[in-house]
C-alpha cells in the first residue's frame, strides 16, 4: 500500500488478521517527494518505493493521496492547487502499471483523509458508529464516517464531507487553521520565517506571540468543525497530521472551540492518533479489499 504526500511517499505491506489489520514496523518505508516536481520525477519516486516492498505480496494495490484527483479513473486534477500541479491530466495508474509490470495486477485510489479514516475505524476498539476525522498537515483534511464508510452528504457532513471547504467567521476555514496560516501569523507578529513546530517550541518556551498565534488558529478549528460534529452525532474525534505532534497545544485549543460554540460536546472524546500512517495505509487496504 501507499500513501502520497505533499513531501513523501510511505509504503507498506498490510496484513488483514482475524482481530484486525496491521502494517508490520519492518515493512514500512518513507522516500522525500517534491510535490513541485515534473511528473515523471514524482511518479519514479512512488514507483520506486513499491519497488522497495519486493514481491511478496499479493500486488493489488491501494494509493491514498490528495486530491483534487480523479480516484476513479486514476488522473491527477491538480490544477492551481499549490502542489502536484505536474501531474494536472496525468493518468497516473496507467503510468504506474507500465513501470510496475508484474508487481500489479490492479490498483484502487482514494483520497488520503478517507483513508486516514477508514484506517482509525478498522484500528478503533470497539467501533463507533459515527467517527469524524481530522488531519492537520499542509491544511486540514477530514472524514465523516457512517459505520466505516465515509460519507458525502447528509446531516452534519459538511460539503463532500471535507472540512477544508468550511467558511469561517466569512473566509475559508484554512485561512484562519493551516500551515501557512500558522506562518503568516506569527511572522507577521514576531517576524521571521518559522514552521508550525518550530513555533509551537517558542510556545512551550514562553514565547506569548507564538501561544496566542496556535491557541487563535486550534481553537478557531474547534468552533469551525463544532456544529458539524454535534449534526453529524459523532462518537469520537480523532486528529492526526504532523501538527497532531503538538497534542499538548492542540488539543486543549480544540477543545476549548468545541464547547464555546457546542457545549454538548464537553464529553465528545477527542484523541491523537497514535499510529497515523499505519492507519493510512490500512485504510489503503479496507478499501481495497471492499471495493475488488
Amino acid at each position: 500500500m501507499l500513501e502520497i504526500g505533499g513531501t513523501h511517499v510511505t509504503a507498506a505491506l498490510v496484513q488483514q488478521h482475524d482481530d484486525g489489520w496491521s502494517a508490520p514496523a519492518g515493512s514500512l518505508l518513507r522516500l522525500p517527494l517534491d510535490a513541485h516536481a515534473s511528473a515523471k520525477v514524482i511518479l519514479d519516486v512512488v514507483v520506486q518505493a513499491a519497488r522497495l516492498l519486493g514481491n511478496s505480496h499479493n500486488t493489488r494495490w491501494g494509493i491514498a493521496l490528495p486530491g483534487p484527483f480523479d480516484y476513479e479513473n486514476g488522473i491527477g486534477r491538480y490544477e492551481h492547487v499549490g502542489k502536484f500541479e505536474a501531474l494536472n491530466g496525468i493518468d497516473v495508474g496507467a503510468y504506474l502499471t507500465v513501470e510496475l509490470g508484474a508487481l500489479v495486477t490492479s490498483i484502487a485510489f482514494l483520497n488520503d483523509a478517507d483513508a486516514f479514516g477508514i484506517g482509525e475505524y478498522a484500528l478503533l476498539r470497539p467501533t463507533p458508529a459515527r467517527l469524524a476525522c481530522i488531519t492537520l498537515g499542509t491544511g486540514v483534511g477530514s472524514a465523516f464516517l457512517v459505520n466505516g464508510v465515509p460519507a458525502k452528504a447528509g446531516p452534519g457532513v459538511p460539503p463532500n464531507g471535507s472540512c477544508h471547504l468550511i467558511e469561517y467567521r466569512g473566509s475559508a476555514l484554512e485561512d484562519s487553521v493551516s500551515r501557512r496560516a500558522i506562518r503568516r501569523r506569527y511572522s507577521k507578529t514576531a517576524g521571521g520565517d518559522h514552521d508550525v513546530h518550530e513555533i509551537a517550541e517558542r510556545s512551550r518556551q514562553g514565547d506569548g506571540a507564538a501561544s496566542h498565534v496556535l491557541r487563535q488558529a486550534f481553537t478557531s478549528l474547534g468552533e469551525a468543525i463544532a456544529p458539524y460534529l454535534h449534526d453529524f452525532g459523532a462518537e469520537i474525534l480523532v486528529i492526526g497530521g504532523s501538527m497532531a505532534g503538538s497534542w499538548d497545544i492542540v488539543h486543549p485549543a480544540v477543545r476549548h472551540g468545541l464547547t464555546s460554540v457546542r457545549p454538548q460536546l464537553k464529553h465528545l472524546p477527542v484523541i491523537r492518533s497514535e499510529r497515523f500512517e499505519e492507519a493510512c495505509l490500512i485504510g489503503a487496504a479496507h478499501w481495497v479489499t471492499e471495493n475488488r
